[in-house]
């Protein structure tokens, strides 16, 4: 599977962004996709998922209520509608793609920043 992400930028505290990941290749045994972060200096952290078929999503605590990952109109696309951004979330976006038969995420995007300044 091939992963295209875009949609990072500059913003200002409480601003909001998309982050759009769009997905080729074997994408029809997909089981979920996901979205990643890395700040600088800090590991790679989740940030959100959601199964393929669109119907059960999942986040990380510290941005529940101002994230939403959901499946956009274009075929093969996620989208992560990013809220009441604080500098905290300043990091490089991966999105990423689980297959049926694996337990990890086995394919990745080639990151997107996203810059939140105060």
């Amino acid at each position: 599977v091939q992963l295209q992400a875009s949609g990072g930028g500059l913003v200002q505290a409480g601003g909001s962004l998309r982050l759009s990941c769009a997905a080729s290749g074997r994408i029809f045994s997909s089981y979920q996709m996901g979205w990643f972060r890395q700040a600088p200096g800090k590991e790679r952290e989740f940030v959100a998922s959601i199964k393929w078929t669109g119907e059960i999503t999942s986040y990380a605590d510290s941005v529940k209520g101002r994230f939403t990952i959901s499946r956009g109109n274009a075929p093969s696309t996620v989208i992560l509608q990013m809220n009441s951004l604080k500098p905290e979330d300043t990091a490089v976006y991966y999105c990423a793609n689980q297959q049926y038969a694996s337990t990890t995420y086995g394919s990745w995007g080639q990151g997107t920043l996203v810059t939140v300044s105060s």
